[in-house]
């Protein structure tokens, strides 16, 4: 066996990495991670739409969907989906332009039968006549799904934009207009294609578990080998993507939300080639920084911008896309000239000063502290990511390559940098009030190219910086060489370290994964925060200026690795620190020092306050069943309000309502922390201290707000419509608990276990109602829950909840057939799930966090759902879904859309509809929590 180099790994991590190449060429990686309790496989083939037949566009998208359906060894088509869900796991896959993935997570003694069955899809596929037509319903549904995304949408106009000759040009998605045809015919395709393109020595594999690198080859070996090898090499045409016809071009896009955005795009060499040095994350990082003197910092000084990212774009086998994206504001869209202007005099700064190696090496050290404490990640995202990076990287930097950057070539970044010119450029905006005279195939995409005028290419080309545009200092925030430290914690679960009339922190040392990191999380509750939906409104817009006034003075801290988010909730606002605990404690003053300020100008209030509801009044344009999932707690959980709702609130806000309302906010708070990683207790109880000394000179103690949740008993099936305008129908029917204890939790997380793969087959494989269906354990507030969801192109809302409420009805026999060995199997599959190992540090505090949330102080809620799992029987579901589901009129929540196209079929009404929501909360009896 040739001796292939060994995989480089973080001094951090645990697991053993071997490098395999089988008899039939497959290239394998095999990771033992003797501490995890899940196994997971990842396939990643060479083969995407880029090699679509020209007559067939989305045919490598439609063959990944076939694959999952049967095979010869295993010919019913739900039994993976079904095996997968029964052992504790979860699946999926993706077509991209270039790659297709596969890939699952299940407990680790499911593994052998689990890779049995997965390595069927690329040995003996079984492409069903009867499922063809099927499953080109499916991938009808999830075109339709789409149709009213601005992202795809966009992204068509970007497709038809670029040189019709590259393979990027094409319809990537199909539907049933480019699938059409008789099924036997279209099965001979499906099956020609995937003789041609599906080969072992174009696919990679990767499998994560708790098994010996010796036990995993021989499971692989047997599994794999046959796999078979049609020495399929990749020849992708060789012409650009961008020819002089298509450069120079301004391309105007009508988005469906309301957005102003611009994107000045450059066509670079493809970016495999520079992986060991990265000149363009370089790049980037001087192009994208935020602090004082920067192009953002300038841009939003102008009011001109609002944010700004560098270095998106699509890339491939011979090309990037390199992009500088701008959220604009209305003036920065009218002075989109400027703008660019901006964009390439600091372009010039970066060539005359920015290619210097001590900033190279600033930002080359951070990837190398990440790379040394490098976290674990689940082994799902891992085995996926890394059977990715195969086609990427060299053997050695399977897991390296993402972070390596060896030195700096001047020459190879001053070549990109120049490549960043006005001969190269293409202008990309966004906005509704954009000028168009066509649209987009598939999409509809109203859009205009036209060129960039001559005027504006001498002024782009002619520039000198101006002084107000500085680079960035040196990072006053990156800590050389951090060092864990080796004190064991006292404690094994978290313990209250400071505790006053108004205030509790809680402390747990981490012991265990060995990073110099640490979590803050410091929730802040009012009553002032969100009683009503003005209220409600303001807390938001505080914390989104809060947001905006910080992002300058913490920018290089997030750049070294210190990362902070603050967000709102019902009884108020989080603020959520991570990263290296050198100076955590440094960025969290700032922070603090920085909100007393509330230096908030009128300038930047009113940008603010216009995103907020450009963003609100977007979510008019979502998914149905997104907007439905907003619907559902605000419609139950008596402090969230609609979206539209606040809107109308924050419209008529002054800065003077958002200071009085900061003032009211502060009066009376109740602080809860937890400080978990590499702290010590003596510092968190130091810092408890003065945590507190600053509380007291804002505010006075107050006990925890509350938060009620509206109570569904004896309340029958509740309907609500909700107006949406869209072609496809939704719906979620809601089930609650109204006890929030450990044995209601334990059954509902097992209805939905036993239930979800059985729903999902059924409703969307069998009956075909729509791409986005499934089930879900929801717990609200504490109370536990269920839901049922569809999203439908075909049917109305009324047949929706007639096949869910046959589904439920059908399901308890479908539990009588379980035989007893399956029934322990579903259990444990369940368990395992619950009692997964935290992965990383971020797990485990949230973990603990959502503890705290639910006021589980004991910090075992796990352990006792899962005592209240060993004890169900199949008769205690059958028993509970008789008593509280089975009947129409049970009490549930049904929420709602009637799609365009479903007008004509029969309406869903009933006496019990909600009509006022604001009465029917208010008048509803509630839980307290």
């Amino acid at each position: 066996m040739p001796d292939y180099p060994a995989v480089y790994k973080s001094q951090n991590d645990h697991r053993q990495y071997q490098y395999r190449v089988l008899s039939n060429q497959l290239r394998v990686l095999l990771v033992e991670d003797m501490q995890s309790n899940q196994a997971a496989a990842s396939m990643a083939v060479s083969v995407g739409h880029f090699d679509d037949p020209a007559e067939r566009p989305g045919m490598a998208h439609f063959l990944e969907h076939m694959l999952f359906l049967g095979t010869d060894k295993y010919p019913d088509s739900g039994e993976y989906h079904a095996y997968i869900n029964q052992h504790g796991g979860n699946n999926n896959a993706w077509t991209g332009t270039e790659q297709t993935n596969f890939f699952y997570s299940i407990n680790a003694d499911a593994l052998e039968g689990s890779l049995d069955r997965f390595s069927q899809f690329f040995i003996a596929p079984k492409f069903d006549l009867e499922l063809v037509d099927r499953e080109r319903q499916a991938i009808e549904s999830e075109f339709s799904l789409k149709l009213k995304d601005d992202i795809r949408r966009v992204y068509q106009v970007q497709k038809e934009s670029v040189n019709p000759k590259h393979p990027f040009s094409k319809f990537s998605v199909g539907n049933l207009t480019t699938l059409a045809g008789k099924q036997a015919d279209i099965r001979d395709e499906l099956l020609a294609f995937y003789r041609q393109h599906y080969s072992a020595n174009i696919m990679t594999l990767c499998v994560v578990a708790p098994r010996s690198i010796a036990e995993l080859e021989a499971i692989v070996t047997q599994y794999f080998s046959t796999i078979e090898n049609r020495n399929v090499s990749k020849h992708y045409p060789n012409v650009a993507l961008l020819n002089k016809e298509q450069q120079q071009k301004h391309i105007k896009i009508v988005p469906l939300k309301d957005q102003k955005r611009v994107s000045i795009c450059f066509a670079l060499p493809e970016i495999d080639q520079f992986y060991k040095r990265k000149p363009l994350t370089f790049i980037s990082h001087l192009l994208g920084n935020e602090s004082p003197g920067s192009l953002l910092s300038y841009l939003k000084l102008q009011g001109l911008a609002n944010n700004l990212s560098a270095g998106g774009g699509v890339n491939g086998y011979n090309f990037k896309d390199y992009s500088i994206s701008i959220q604009l504001t209305d003036k920065g869209y009218i002075e989109l000239d400027e703008v660019v202007t901006c964009v390439f005099e600091y372009i010039e700064l970066i060539k005359q000063q920015g290619v210097s190696a001590w900033r190279y090496q600033e930002r080359a050290s951070l990837l190398d502290t990440a790379f040394r404490y490098q976290e674990q990640i689940k082994t799902l995202d891992l085995a996926s990511h890394l059977s990715i990076n195969m086609h990427h990287y060299d053997i050695e930097d399977i897991i390296y390559g993402d972070y390596r950057m060896d030195e700096m070539h001047e020459d190879e970044t001053m070549q990109l940098l120049s490549m960043m010119s006005v001969s190269n450029m293409r202008l990309m905006t966004v906005a509704k009030e954009s000028q168009v005279d066509k649209q987009a195939a598939w999409y509809d995409t109203p859009y205009q190219v036209t060129s960039l005028q001559p005027h504006q290419l001498d002024k782009w080309s002619a520039i000198t910086t101006r002084h107000a545009l500085k680079l960035p200092e040196k990072n006053p925030f990156i800590v050389a060489h951090p060092q864990a430290r080796s004190d064991k914690s006292n404690s094994d679960v978290p313990k209250i370290v400071a505790e006053g009339e108004g205030y509790r922190i809680w402390h747990k040392k981490d012991d265990e994964f060995n990073v110099p990191k640490g979590h803050l999380y410091l929730s802040l509750d009012s009553d002032q925060a969100s009683s009503t939906p003005r209220q409600a409104a303001l807390t938001r817009l505080y914390v989104e200026m809060l947001i905006d006034y910080l992002t300058e003075p913490t920018y290089q801290a997030e750049v070294a690795g210190l990362n902070y988010n603050i967000y709102p909730h019902q009884g108020g606002i989080t603020l959520h620190l991570t990263g290296f605990t050198g100076n955590q404690e440094k960025l969290l003053t700032l922070i603090i020092n920085k909100a007393r300020e509330r230096n908030f100008t009128e300038q930047r209030f009113n940008m603010i306050k216009k995103q907020i509801l450009r963003s609100w009044n977007n979510v008019a344009q979502a998914k149905p069943i997104s907007q439905l999932f907003t619907s559902l707690t605000v419609t139950l959980q008596k402090r969230s309000f609609e979206p539209a709702r606040m809107a109308e609130e924050l419209a008529e806000l002054t800065l003077s309502d958002l200071h009085n309302h900061v003032s009211a906010f502060y009066k009376k708070v109740y602080l809860e922390g937890l400080v978990y990683g590499d702290w010590l207790e003596q510092e968190t109880q130091q810092l408890g201290k003065r945590l507190k000394h600053l509380l007291s000179l804002v505010t006075k103690p107050s006990a925890e707000s509350s938060r009620e949740l509206v109570n569904l008993d004896k309340r029958g099936s509740l309907l609500r419509e909700k107006s949406i305008a869209h072609q496809d129908s939704a719906i979620i029917v809601y089930y609650q608990s109204r006890a929030a204890t450990p044995e209601r939790m334990a059954l509902f997380s097992l209805l939905n276990h036993t239930m979800s793969s059985t729903f999902f087959h059924e409703l969307r494989t069998k009956q075909q109602l729509g791409y986005m269906v499934g089930t879900g354990y929801l717990p609200l507030n504490r109370h536990p829950g269920i839901i049922f969801y569809v999203q439908s192109p075909t049917t109305g809302p009324r047949q929706l909840l007639e096949a869910i409420d046959e589904f439920i009805a059908d399901f308890n026999y479908a539990v009588m057939q379980i035989t007893n060995e399956q029934w322990e199997s579903t259990k444990q599959g369940m368990i395992s799930q619950i009692m997964e190992n935290d992965t990383n540090l971020k797990t485990r505090s949230q973990r603990y966090w959502v503890s705290l949330g639910n006021r589980d102080y004991q910090f075992n809620q796990r352990e006792t759902v899962v005592a209240e799992v060993m004890k169900l029987t199949r008769a205690d579901l059958i028993k509970f879904m008789v008593a509280h589901m089975r009947s129409r009129d049970c009490d549930r929540l049904v929420l709602f859309s009637c799609g365009e196209q479903h007008h004509s079929q029969a309406s869903l009404r009933s006496d019990n509809m909600i009509v006022d929501l604001k009465a029917f909360k208010q008048q509803a009896d509630k839980f307290q929590f």
